[in-house]
């Protein structure tokens, strides 16, 4: 029996996503021939909803966001893949460009979309959060995900064409939130850091900090997203003094064994 053959593969990584799973599947309803979700121990509904809106859930122990990635990408079927977090989802304007490379084909191997994502309620049009191109779309043959643990990145062989309508990403919602990634996300990159062998001290943890800060509500225009964008600065700075912080921490205790980096608990992108 002959199959059509899948053009699209949209691919997630999830734990404990029930909040955000529903409308980041739901964006690619009619779009993607198949939907992989690989989920790392999920305990609330995020599987059973994946599976109602016929997604195939692959079950995997946390490795790190760029292994987790190529586990999806590796049971991939379609000739191309949109990556996607489980917070975030396509707008319908970016599915219609979708469509139409989908269509009409192209000679590029990738795409990227410039991203909205939301800070606190608001999305944000400055502090380096705008248009944050990302490449997300690409041919499978072409492609794949950097190992880091954080901060991973899809590397393609070939040419690159971009899209003008964008991801949305429901990055932060709240306070509370953006001091839970902070934390996680400093302790995984400190140790991305330490295993890179960079070095740092308590003084280039304060400087990095400032910097963070400046860069983004002056340098990066933050001023002009309102109170948002002074707090983002804020939470930049800290999340940066932090990173560096526990780098400088993890060499001082070199010697007594290595922090061990843990899933961010709910998180599928570092912003």
């Amino acid at each position: 029996m002959n199959t059509v053959p899948k053009q699209l593969s949209v691919i997630v990584i999830t734990l404990n996503e029930a909040r955000h799973i529903g409308d980041c599947l739901n964006s690619v309803k009619g779009l993607a021939d198949e939907i992989i979700v690989v989920d790392s121990g999920s305990t609330d509904d995020t599987v059973s909803i994946c599976q109602t809106m016929g997604a195939q859930v692959i079950q995997a122990d946390w490795l790190g966001f760029g292994p987790q990635k190529n586990i999806a990408l590796n049971a991939a079927q379609g000739e191309w893949v949109f990556s996607l977090d489980a917070d975030e989802r396509l707008s319908p304007e970016l599915a219609e460009e979708i469509r139409g490379v989908l269509r009409n084909g192209t000679t590029h191997n990738c795409f990227s979309s410039p991203r909205s994502s939301q800070f606190c309620g608001r999305f944000m049009k400055h502090s380096g959060w705008w248009p944050d191109r990302i490449d997300r779309f690409f041919r499978r043959s072409a492609g794949r995900f950097t190992d880091d643990i954080v901060h991973e990145r899809v590397v393609v062989n070939g040419s690159k064409g971009q899209f003008s309508k964008p991801i949305i990403h429901i990055a932060i919602e709240d306070i509370s939130q953006s001091l839970q990634k902070m934390n996680r996300y400093s302790t995984s990159g400190a140790q991305m850091m330490l295993e890179k062998g960079k070095s740092s001290s308590l003084l280039s943890a304060v400087l990095h900090g400032w910097w963070a800060f400046m860069r983004t509500y002056f340098f990066q225009l933050g001023f002009l997203d309102g109170k948002e964008g002074f707090v983002l600065a804020i939470c930049n700075a800290e999340g940066t003094y932090y990173r560096y912080l526990k780098l400088w921490l993890l060499q001082r205790n070199a010697g007594t064994g290595k922090q061990s980096v843990t899933r961010p608990s709910g998180e599928t992108n570092e912003r």
